[in-house]
């Protein structure tokens, strides 16, 4: 800590300035690496979520298909029991001694017969169920086979840009965290950070090209320029908020990072 609190106190704002300047080319980098990946990951994401909806709508679809069938078959052996007891009835009714036995055996065959009525026609129901979701349910399996093949596509290019970029994006980051540690300026490094989250670009320190901040067509007045190219304090881009330096500073980091990055990576 003691350590730490005297580079602080020793390093000048024109130190200050190159070692931010180096984190924000290290972070740019990050950027272009995950940029490079675009949606993939959303994409892969909103696919496995798709699936996994589908899956369930699946498993629905077929537990009522599934019902249903038990029912066709469960009324299927009620009419056989039906059968069964009216065949049972009417061999009764052969031997029976007077006309009260035979009535009351043709009210037992007669309702017998209305349950097969009805069983039949709970049959047809559940047959209607099983045709009208059966369809439901080949419509779903081939949304949901084509969903996995594309999640299976979108994996692996995901997978393939991940293997190419990992090892240099893991190396930056591993620098991006060393360059942060030994900035020395947490009120500088807080500053930084919050500016790379307002701005589309992630670029939160800038220097001047053609008289005005690089991507910015406001001008830089000639005396504002000039004391930002003594590096004598942090100076800051009143139109955008990003800190600004000078293009000589920024050029001589480039290419110093460039070749440091090139020896990392």
């Amino acid at each position: 800590m003691a350590k730490k609190t005297t580079q602080a106190a020793t390093a000048t704002v024109e130190d200050k300035l190159r070692a931010l300047y180096n984190l924000q080319i290290v972070d740019r980098r990050i950027d272009e690496i995950r940029n490079l990946r675009g949606e993939l990951p959303l994409e892969v994401q909103d696919l496995e979520d798709e699936i996994a909806g589908l899956e369930t709508r699946l498993a629905r679809i077929e537990e009522e298909v599934n019902s249903a069938k038990t029912e066709i078959k469960g009324h299927k052996q009620l009419i056989k029991g039906c059968q069964e007891k009216i065949s049972k009835y009417e061999e009764q009714q052969k031997n029976v001694r007077n006309n009260r036995e035979f009535d009351a055996i043709a009210k037992e065959i007669e309702f017998q017969e209305l349950e097969i009525q009805l069983a039949e026609k709970h049959i047809r129901e559940f047959e209607a169920t099983v045709e009208n979701r059966g369809s439901v349910l080949t419509g779903v399996q081939e949304k949901l086979a084509e969903r996995k093949g594309h999640l299976e596509f979108k994996q692996g290019e995901l997978a393939s840009i991940i293997k190419e970029t990992e090892k240099e994006e893991a190396v930056l980051l591993e620098r991006s965290s060393a360059l942060s540690e030994n900035l020395g300026d947490e009120r500088l490094l807080s500053a930084y950070n919050r500016i790379r989250g307002k701005v589309n670009n992630g670029l939160a320190i800038v220097s001047i090209e053609r008289g005005a901040a690089s991507g910015s067509y406001f001008t830089i007045p000639p005396q504002r320029q000039m004391e930002i190219a003594q590096r004598k304090k942090i100076m800051v881009d009143e139109h955008s908020g990003r800190i600004l330096v000078d293009s000589a500073l920024a050029r001589e980091e480039e290419e110093k990072m460039a070749a440091e990055l090139a020896a990392l990576v």
